[in-house]
């Protein structure tokens, strides 16, 4: 929605950004910015940096950057109007609603608790008449009522419309039906999607029903069943149970397969096990589990789909800065079959007996090779020799050459050289990398992002130039009345800049923080040009870039039989900048 802005203004005003930013960074003052790790990936030296005076923030290792609520946009996963509403909240404000954001936000309460009524619908009948198969197979599975209870476990009945009836009843309309993925349609009638299914609410770390799983009670398929993605449920950004496990204090966080799995480890005592939603592990998954903890152990089923999901889930994991440690299962196909046999103590000496990413991989690697074979061995001393030159410090190559050495039945010297040839490979094709981007100085000014295209490069660099130097003064806007956003060969900056003279022609704040209408990717793009753009600020240089920049525009435009070389004399020779 478009909030005024005036509203903005004190929004911004009442939540300064180092004081949001650093409800979720550990900032630390140097020079005139505050800087820390980044919340957003993974790293050891902070490269994130907060300017109060500017009002942004910025990575220089991802390049996130913004204002403040681009910053709540990212950090807590919400819509621009749902991030404004946040800092209102925190900072006492009444939000200036318009009857748009109203109508959106009224339909997603309503869906929130519409799926609530239904997982109260499903949990109730499963103590009910209609329930008794769903309670029996709950109870058969090792799941005590506190349990059903905590989890909101439930039970959807055999026929077709008990969910549906049960709902309109309670005043939701059949389009709401639709909207939050209840139900099936066939012939342009309704009916209930989850029939004869135990059911498992899922529920967001802000504690909303967001959709729902259920598992068959016979051998029809699909086995699992999942809602399917709504305008509250996107199942690559949650986790099953992470509502909970938030909050355990083991100090890591378990992630499974599947809802058995995790309810199982809540029930013995793990109370950090999540498990994802029917859907391979994703970056946006790894981001939210790094908002909570700094470990996670990886418990996939040992088969070759689950050791193949564990090799992606690993670098996935490592990519936001998560320590990975992977467990893996003995005596049992799972956790919860585990958890059956041996009970919890058993469990955590396999928790504690889980090896690092290394030591797994390693193992993997030995696997894969028959070690009684000399050629095989090669083979295997060589692929470990890659993985261990790939760790960055040298104790580490130490230790795990020593370990590869022993399992190759070879020398610790003649390990040591196939690791040191290893490495110098990798070295090598690193620095021709770093080299290949050094000598291209054209691809380091492009946006990082393919969403903002510079089409005129000599363009974008002044347009750059200009928007850094308006937002910073932006009173200077009045010394160019010939230019205009819609002379700009980036439409981004060019819709920065007239908002920008808008703003200021109004009397209004000007600063990034407030700059509206900007999606994460672009307010992040701004936030670099104010990092990178620091020069003074001057009439001449703002004269010069606006003079390429209407420059370019022409050229851009003329007809393709002109003397080019010849307009771009008359350009030059043209006072001022009025077209």
């Amino acid at each position: 929605m478009a909030f005024s802005p005036a509203f903005l203004d004190e929004l911004v005003a009442r939540n300064p950004i180092e004081e949001v930013v650093g409800q979720y960074v550990n900032l630390r003052r140097s020079g005139g910015n505050l800087f820390g790790l980044c919340p957003f990936h993974g790293e050891k030296t902070a490269s994130f940096s907060v300017a109060p005076d500017k009002g942004i923030y910025y990575c220089f290792g991802c390049h996130k950057g913004g204002g403040v609520i681009n910053f709540m946009m990212e950090i807590e996963n919400l819509s621009y109007p749902d991030a404004v509403r946040a800092l209102a909240k925190r900072a006492g404000i009444e939000v200036p609603e318009d009857e748009q954001y109203q109508s959106r936000y009224r339909k997603q309460e309503r869906l929130w608790a519409l799926n609530k009524e239904a997982a109260r619908f499903f949990h109730s009948t499963l103590y009910g008449g209609d329930g008794r198969e769903g309670l029996r197979y709950a109870l058969s599975r090792g799941f005590d009522k506190a349990t059903l209870t905590r989890f909101g476990i439930g039970f959807a009945p055999q026929g077709w419309s008990g969910m549906v009836d049960a709902m309109r009843k309670k005043g939701y309309t059949d389009e709401e039906l639709r909207e939050a993925g209840l139900v099936s349609e066939k012939n342009g009638r309704i009916y209930d999607r989850f029939r004869n299914r135990l059911m498992f609410p899922i529920i967001d770390v802000r504690g909303n029903v967001i959709g729902f799983g259920g598992r068959v009670m016979d051998n029809s398929t699909p086995k699992y069943l999942n809602s399917p993605e709504t305008e509250i449920f996107n199942k690559r950004k949650n986790l099953f149970a992470l509502n909970i496990a938030k909050k355990t204090k083991l100090g890591y966080i378990i992630l499974v397969e599947g809802y058995m799995d995790a309810i199982a480890l809540h029930q013995y005592g793990f109370d950090c096990a999540v498990a994802s939603l029917g859907t391979s592990l994703t970056a946006e998954h790894a981001a939210l589990l790094s908002r909570y903890t700094d470990q996670v152990v990886l418990i996939y089923d040992g088969d070759d789909a689950g050791q193949n999901a564990t090799k992606r889930a690993i670098p996935i994991l490592e990519n936001v800065g998560l320590r990975v440690k992977v467990l893996r299962m003995r005596d049992a196909k799972d956790p919860d079959e585990f958890l059956k046999k041996f009970g919890a103590d058993r469990f955590r000496v396999l928790l504690e007996e889980s090896s690092n990413r290394v030591e797994y991989q390693l193992e993997a690697i030995r696997r894969k090779y028959d070690l009684t074979q000399d050629e095989q061995r090669i083979r295997f001393v060589q692929e470990a020799a890659e993985l261990i030159g790939s760790l960055p410090g040298e104790a580490q190559r130490e230790i795990y050459g020593g370990r590869a050495a022993e399992m190759g039945k070879i020398t610790a010297d003649a390990m040591k050289i196939e690791v040191r040839k290893a490495r110098g490979r990798r070295l090598a094709r690193e620095k021709k990398a770093r080299q290949k981007e050094e000598l291209s100085p054209a691809a380091k000014l492009r946006p990082k992002t393919l969403q903002i295209r510079y089409d005129n490069l000599r363009s974008a660099m002044a347009e750059e130039m200009v928007v850094s130097m308006v937002l910073r003064a932006p009173e200077m806007t009045r010394s160019v009345p010939g230019l205009s956003g819609s002379r700009f060969s980036c439409s981004l900056l060019g819709r920065v800049f007239d908002q920008i003279r808008s703003r200021e022609e109004q009397g209004l704040e000007v600063s990034a923080a407030v700059l509206e209408d900007l999606t994460p990717d672009e307010a992040a793009h701004i936030a670099g040009i104010l990092q990178r753009q620091d020069n003074p600020v001057s009439q001449q240089a703002l004269s010069d870039c606006a003079n390429i920049i209407l420059t370019e525009n022409q050229l851009a435009s003329m007809n393709p039989s002109e003397d080019l070389m010849a307009l771009r004399q008359k350009l030059k020779e043209r006072k001022g900048i009025n077209p």
